[in-house]
């Protein structure tokens, strides 16, 4: 019988050297030491022979290993030695540096000029203006929830950069009790995420957004559902002043998540109201409401409860004709909600299938467009402000995405490099080498809360002087003035465009005149009309003829 040598070269190198430091050993001569390696490693080689698991270590003892070894390391590899400084995958280290660097208040200037290619498609810019407008400060701010018909609105004058969901869970104490006294530092809002209100979130005393998912964290009975009582008493803390109910998530929208029992820990159970130990449910869908009218009125329900607190809810955009009927439900009821917050199918999350991740949900993009277009078809805009997250970390992501349609943006990633994230994307296995995402409380101890907390805020603050400039550059003195025409796209190496010409834009009231609708982009003369307000399912048949959408393309279909 022939011995393959070369796939059992190493276990047969490791046992030659094994015995030949047995018999050094014996004849009393230095090399005996080395029975304790090879010895090692022969062992290591033969539990690869003798075990039925993996083909490439019974085919390759102990070899096989260094492929593990470096298959491991790949993402550190590729991150510290090959990836360009422009690579976003999914944040580019440029990306990452300016975070890191606004966040320490170390210097974020650049040498030698850009090291983008201005030439390839999907480059932007900004126009600046010949006459740049002085600059009238950094802390810009709009106010949600002055709303008509609660006449005891408490409105929330919100900064335009806010730290988007995140939940105590999925992130360490450590990593919320710094987001949460930095963002009380800066004078910015905290979204809780949907794990609802733990002690951590309190400790500081900064502005809270509660976020309500499906499984009613922090106002829930028993059985899972809906609870006023305990609603009520975690509304009336004057730290929090926003409610947003959370219908869906870029990240992984469609799917619930389970939390195992085995990391639901006494702290976990206590700020979501349910028993430590046991498996933590979120179901896919609300069990508050099944209807767009249904949403409404449990928004208003909401809002009541809370004693006029600015009430809105997020999504991330499927199909659209779900939007469009809850907009013709707003119509119909005359129920709106003081905020819409649209997540982009770039949103990040701890754990998510991969299927979810890179083929579900509709980007930023086409979603802002796709709800801001709906609001302003139905004259419904100004009474509705709107929330946009997705991959926002420097001031030109905020810039652009107010001037395509948004009133505030939220960031997550941006504020987890703020503390100190380095993309290692161990998020969901326990191992977060910093601290940020983790419950093992060793990790979490090298978060340093009085440091992270200033990154926290000097991150905010920076990115809003940059956001100063950039907009006085533009001659104008306040986000809010970005129009779509202030931001230019490369369509092609000889072709620019500016974004109002590019993306299609509807007037106040389009929607509500029939014979407007075939003059429309195709997406609401298709869903528009088969929406209705008591079901999230269409009609069955859209009355509209097809010949006319037929210039419909992959990208109008969303805008």
């Amino acid at each position: 019988m022939s011995i393959p040598s070369g796939r059992y070269m190493a276990l047969l190198i490791a046992a030659f050297v094994f015995l030949l430091s047995l018999w050094m050993g014996l004849k009393g001569e230095d090399g005996w030491w080395l029975a304790v390696p090879s010895g090692a490693l022969v062992l290591v080689g033969m539990a690869d022979l003798l075990q039925t698991r993996h083909a490439l270590r019974r085919n390759y003892p102990i070899m096989a290993h260094f492929r593990y070894f470096f298959e491991s390391i790949r993402p550190e590899i590729r991150q510290y030695f090959l990836e360009d400084d422009t690579d976003a995958k999914p944040f580019s280290r440029n990306q990452r540096s300016i975070v890191y660097q606004r966040a320490k208040v170390e210097t974020d200037k650049r040498p030698f000029g850009t090291q983008l290619d201005l030439y390839q498609a999907g480059y932007e810019w900004i126009n600046h203006s010949i006459r740049p407008a002085d600059n009238a400060g950094h802390d810009f701010r709009i106010e949600i929830g002055n709303h008509p018909d609660c006449p005891r609105a408490q409105p929330y004058l919100a900064s335009v950069f806010n730290i988007s969901a995140m939940s105590f869970g999925a992130l360490s104490a450590n990593a919320i009790l710094a987001l949460n006294a930095g963002a009380k530092a800066g004078g910015f809002m905290h979204d809780t995420g949907e794990g609802s209100i733990s002690r951590y979130h309190r400790e500081h005393g900064g502005d809270l957004v509660w976020e309500i998912g499906s499984g009613y964290f922090g106002c829930r009975n028993d059985d899972g559902s809906f609870s006023e009582e305990r609603f009520v008493a975690n509304a009336a803390s004057a730290q929090v002043k926003m409610i947003e109910v959370k219908l869906s998530q870029g990240a992984k929208p469609g799917q619930g998540g389970i939390l195992p029992g085995a990391k639901v820990t006494i702290e976990i159970a206590a700020a979501r109201g349910v028993p430590p130990g046991r498996d933590c449910l979120s179901p896919a869908r609300h069990s508050a409401f099944s209807t767009p009218v249904g949403l409404l009125n449990f928004v208003e329900r909401l809002r009541t409860l809370s004693s006029g607190k600015p009430t809105g809810f997020k999504l991330a955009i499927g199909h659209p004709w779900e939007f469009f009927a809850i907009v013709k439900a707003m119509l119909e009821t005359g129920i709106t909600p003081d905020f819409i917050v649209v997540d982009g199918g770039e949103g990040g999350t701890g754990a998510a299938p991969v299927e979810f991740s890179d083929h579900v949900g509709t980007p930023l993009q086409e979603a802002l467009l796709l709800v801001h277009n709906t609001l302003v078809g139905a004259g419904l805009r100004e009474r509705i402000k709107i929330g946009a997250s997705g991959k926002i970390v420097t001031a030109f992501d905020v810039a652009r995405t107010i001037a395509l349609g948004a009133d505030w943006c939220n960031s997550a990633r941006g504020f987890m490099f703020a503390l100190g994230c380095v993309q290692s994307q161990n998020c969901h296995t326990d191992r977060c080498p910093t601290g940020v995402a983790t419950q093992d409380a060793q990790r979490q101890k090298a978060l340093d809360v009085p440091d992270k907390s200033q990154r926290v805020a000097h991150f905010h603050q920076n990115t809003m002087k940059a956001l100063s400039e950039l907009i006085a550059a533009a001659g104008l003195t306040h986000p809010s003035q970005l129009k779509p025409h202030h931001i230019v796209r490369r369509v092609s190496p000889n072709q620019v465009k500016l974004a109002s010409a590019l993306l299609p834009y509807l007037t106040p009231g389009e929607l509500l005149d029939p014979a407007q609708l075939h003059r429309l982009p195709p997406v609401f003369g298709l869903y528009w009309p088969v929406a209705q307000a008591g079901s999230f399912q269409p009609l069955p048949e859209a009355p509209v003829k097809p010949h006319r959408l037929h210039a419909a393309t992959a990208s109008d279909s969303m805008q």
